[in-house]
């Protein structure tokens, strides 16, 4: 079982080398919002890490959707996604491998270009440091969850816009409490590790449930 999910994440990462365009949209696009922001509104630093938190969570929430739509489709078309579902390990391990690779392409990133928004917003320390904490426990909830959408609108006409429907209400725990946890770290006595601990909780649970929902809904469009 160990030995397929590390073949999945090496032919998903591997893949995603030769399309490397496709794998720097998501990074190229954080970086460009958060930086519109300040050219926009200003250098005025109160204004800009009182924003911060709220611009970052955002920008990674649609970051990490740019590639969503793609993470079974290209398989699905060329028949691999079936022949996937045949093997003898359970396709949780399948839907889990593949997650992680997205997650490496596109979540993994934003936690390393972190420390380049503290510098933007102009942002203390311990804010930089919770906002790498945040995002490296928050981005494989909207990696996970967004997956469900992605294998439920799996060979709908539009399903672009179906997923964002399917998932943008359910990511907004996660964009809450992981900008939440940011603006508490720049407050004197605020509850960073609450933030945290439940976010931590919310990964376990999608860690938990979000392949066996995914690998369910995957079956359903390849029948």
């Amino acid at each position: 079982m160990f030995a397929a999910l590390k073949m999945i994440v090496l032919r998903d990462l591997m893949l995603a080398m030769r399309r490397k365009t496709e794998v720097m949209t998501a990074l190229f696009f954080f970086v460009i919002v958060i930086s519109l922001f300040p050219l926009g509104i200003g250098s005025e630093k109160q204004t800009l890490m009182k924003i911060a938190p709220g611009v970052v969570w955002v920008a990674a929430l649609l970051a990490s959707m740019l590639a969503l739509e793609r993470l079974f489709a290209a398989d699905y078309d060329d028949g691999t996604l079936e022949q996937m579902l045949l093997i003898p390990q359970p396709v949780f391990v399948l839907v889990f491998g593949k997650v992680l690779a997205h997650w490496m392409l596109t979540g993994l990133p934003l936690v390393l270009v972190a420390p380049l928004v503290g510098l933007q917003y102009q942002l203390p320390e311990e804010a930089v440091t919770t906002m790498m904490l945040s995002l490296l426990v928050g981005t494989p909830v909207l990696s996970l969850i967004g997956a469900i959408g992605a294998a439920l609108s799996l060979g709908v006409r539009g399903g672009g816009i179906l997923l964002s429907l399917l998932i943008l209400p359910l990511y907004i725990p996660v964009l809450i409490y992981g900008s939440g946890a940011v603006e508490a770290s720049m407050l004197t006595g605020a509850p960073v590790q609450a933030y945290l601990m439940l976010m931590t909780a919310f990964a376990i649970v999608a860690i938990i449930f979000a392949p066996w929902a995914t690998a369910a809904a995957l079956k359903i469009a390849v029948e």
